[in-house]
C-alpha cells in the first residue's frame, strides 16, 4: 500500500497560537494540540478550554485538519471532565480526537467522534492494529518499530482490507522528527518515583535529560562514564528516508514539538514539505535531505540519531549536552508598536540591545505566527536612513509580509 504524495499529510505541534500559525503558514496538513490538563503536554504547551472554538475555527478557514490529545491515563475523577471535552470537541468540529485509554476512545465512538490511536497504546504488530481499528482510523505505530516492521504492517493492512469505522483501510502514523524518549513509547514513571509528577499525566519534568554518575555504594567508587547524559537520547530526524517511509505506506508524518517554539514549527513543516514536494515532483536527491538537515539543525535539537529506530543501525545515541545544539539562537529585542498594511512598514520599539542593517529577524505574535526578515533600510523616528537602532529607540523597518501591533521582535544569531 503505497500512498500517493498527494495524501501524505504533514503533521504539526501547536503548543501557542504563535506555533499554530507558523504550522499553518509552513504548509502543515493537520496540526495537533492540547487543551485542559488530559493530554500529555498538560504541564507546558497547553491551551485553555475556551480556546478550542478559535483553534478549530482558524483551522477551518485554512483547510488544516484539527486534532486534539487527550492522551494521558484517565481516573475515575477524569471519566466527567474528558466526555465533556469530547461533547465540545464533536460540537465545535474538531477532526479527531488522539487517545490511547479505552474509557476515552469507546466514549468518543458512542458520540461518532473521530479517533486516532495515540503511540502510547504502543502498537507493534498488525493484530493489534486490526483490534483498534474497531475504533480507530488512524493508528500511531510504536516509535521503536524498524523500517521493515512499519512496510510489513502497512502491507498486510492492504492485504487484510483492515477498515476503520470510516470504512476506508486503517492508515498508518509515524513520528518523523523531533524529541526521542528512554521509555518505551514515552510511557515512563520516573519523573513520578522521584517528585511525584507523572509523565503520564502530561506532567514530565524530564528528569532522565540531566547528567548522572554511578557510585558503587559499598566502595564510593565512581564509575567512569564519558558521557554523563546516559538517558537522554538525540532527537529523531527521518528527512533523508522520507522517500523510504513513504515507499513502506505510511501516510500521516509527526512532528514532536508542543513545547517548542514558532521557529522551530515553522522550520521544520517547511523543510520536510520541500522534501517532499522534492519527491512528488521526481527530482529529489540525498543532496535535498542534506541541506534540509543543515537547515532543521538552526533550530532547537539535542543533535540528530539520524532515522531513529527505523532503519536499526547504531542504536542509542545519546545527545551528550543538555538542553538544544541550534546552531542560531533568537534573542528578543522589542516589539511592534504600529504597522502600516499599504506600504509595509512596521514601527518597533526596541526595548534591549540593538537592531542593525544586515541583521536577520523574527517576528511573532499569536495571529502573524512567524515572519523572518532580513533588515535592508531603517529609519529613525525622523524619516531618516539609520544604520542602527539602539535600547530606546522607535523606528521603522520594510517587510514582506504582515505583522501586528503588539509582535515579539527578535534578532537571530548564530551561537
Amino acid at each position: 500500500m503505497i500512498p500517493s504524495i498527494q495524501n501524505i499529510e504533514i503533521m504539526a505541534p501547536a503548543g501557542s497560537y504563535e506555533s499554530l500559525m507558523a504550522a499553518i503558514n509552513a504548509g502543515a496538513s493537520s496540526v495537533y494540540f492540547g487543551v485542559g490538563n488530559l493530554n500529555m503536554r498538560s504541564k507546558s504547551a497547553n491551551f485553555e478550554l475556551e480556546d478550542l472554538g478559535k483553534i478549530v475555527s482558524i483551522c477551518n478557514e485554512n483547510d488544516v485538519k484539527s486534532y486534539l490529545t487527550l492522551n494521558t491515563v484517565m481516573y475515575d475523577e477524569d471519566l466527567l471532565g474528558f466526555k465533556e471535552l469530547c461533547d465540545l470537541a464533536k460540537k465545535l468540529g474538531v477532526n479527531a480526537i488522539i487517545a490511547s485509554d479505552i474509557s476515552v476512545i469507546e466514549y468518543a465512538r458512542s458520540i461518532e467522534l473521530e479517533v486516532h490511536m495515540s503511540t502510547q497504546a504502543n502498537i507493534s504488530n498488525i493484530d493489534a492494529v486490526k483490534f483498534y481499528s474497531k475504533y480507530a482510523d488512524v493508528v500511531v505505530l510504536a516509535r521503536e518499530l524498524s523500517l521493515e516492521q512499519v512496510k510489513e504492517i502497512c502491507r498486510e493492512i492492504e492485504s487484510r482490507k483492515i477498515c476503520g469505522p470510516s470504512g476506508k483501510l486503517v492508515e498508518v502514523e509515524v513520528f518523523v522528527h523531533g524529541a526521542m524518549c528512554v521509555a518505551i513509547s514515552g510511557k515512563c514513571y520516573m519523573s513520578l518515583a522521584q517528585y511525584n509528577s507523572s509523565a503520564n499525566r502530561g506532567k514530565c519534568l524530564q528528569t532522565c535529560r540531566r547528567t548522572y554518575k554511578v557510585t558503587d555504594t559499598e566502595t564510593g567508587d565512581e564509575l567512569v562514564i564519558d558521557n554523563k547524559y546516559v538517558m537522554s537520547p538525540k532527537d529523531m530526524c527521518t528527512i533523508k528516508i522520507l522517500d523510504k517511509l513513504i515507499d513502506a505506506g505510511v501516510s500521516i508524518f509527526k512532528i514532536e514539538g508542543r513545547a517548542r517554539g514558532p521557529e522551530y514549527v515553522d522550520m521544520v513543516v517547511r523543510q520536510y514539505k520541500l522534501v517532499i514536494d522534492k519527491i512528488e515532483s521526481g527530482k529529489y536527491s540525498s543532496e535535498d535531505a542534506e541541506i534540509a538537515e543543515n537547515e532543521l539543525k538552526k533550530v532547537f535539537n539535542r543533535g540528530f540519531w539520524e532515522n531513529g529506530y527505523y532503519l536499526g543501525k547504531k542504536l542509542g545515541e545519546w545527545s551528550g549536552a543538555y538542553g538544544s545544539k541550534a546552531t542560531t539562537k533568537k534573542i528578543q529585542i522589542g516589539k511592534v508598536v504600529n504597522f502600516f498594511k499599504k506600504s509595509m512598514i512596521a514601527e518597533v520599539v526596541i526595548e534591549s540591545h540593538e537592531i542593525s542593517k544586515g541583521y536577520n529577524i523574527a517576528i511573532t505574535g499569536p495571529t502573524t505566527g512567524l515572519v523572518y526578515s532580513e533588515l535592508d533600510v531603517i529609519l529613525d523616528g525622523k524619516d531618516e536612513k539609520v544604520e542602527k537602532l539602539v535600547k530606546g529607540q522607535i523606528g521603522t523597518i520594510k517587510l514582506n509580509k504582515i505583522v501586528r501591533k503588539n509582535d515579539k521582535l527578535f534578532v537571530i544569531q548564530d551561537r
